[in-house]
């Protein structure tokens, strides 16, 4: 049986601000409502400046196949940031003991959502241990990463957060 994504998953409804206005499911956000929810990216790099991707499973509902951060996942309704970030983390990766450094927090709008981003990188060199929520991943150079932009490869939100977080 395929996998899918929870189209009945509850997310916080917010403003630019942040804020929470209300409540819908993972559905409603995603069907081209536009309703403002919060999501979190981590850029995980190792000490040797190298950048983890993880591949996005065919079976998602948003932009399957394609390269993308680390961890990015959305926050359920009635948890904090944090906690929706660690929470993420330790699913998708495998990963406890990191220390998160905040980058940026901006809209981003798509055809089908509108999400808030709350985007954290950090550096780490312990085992990464990808779940069966993705297809799998590995560390990629800043010369491959910047060779390969725009070419289909990655996610648009990745992309856009390239020159947020290549120093």
């Amino acid at each position: 049986m395929p996998k899918s994504d929870n189209s009945r998953e509850l997310f916080p409804v917010v403003d630019l601000a942040g804020r929470v206005v209300g409540s819908a499911t993972r559905g409603e956000c995603h069907n081209g409502s536009m309703l403002l929810h919060p999501v979190v990216h981590l850029h995980v790099f190792n000490s040797r400046g190298e950048l983890y991707l993880q591949r996005r499973p065919l079976w998602k509902d948003i932009q399957p196949g394609r390269w993308d951060t680390a961890v990015g996942g959305h926050v359920d309704y009635g948890e904090s940031v944090e906690e929706a970030l660690r929470r993420e983390v330790r699913e998708e990766l495998g990963i406890v003991g990191f220390v998160p450094e905040a980058v940026a927090v901006y809209p981003f709008r798509s055809e089908r959502e509108y999400e808030l981003v709350h985007v954290f990188r950090t550096v780490y060199d312990g085992e990464v241990r990808p779940s069966d929520e993705l297809d799998g991943g590995r560390f990629w150079t800043a010369a491959e990463i910047l060779e390969n932009r725009g070419k289909g490869l990655f996610t648009p939100n990745f992309e856009g957060e390239v020159s947020l977080i290549l120093k």
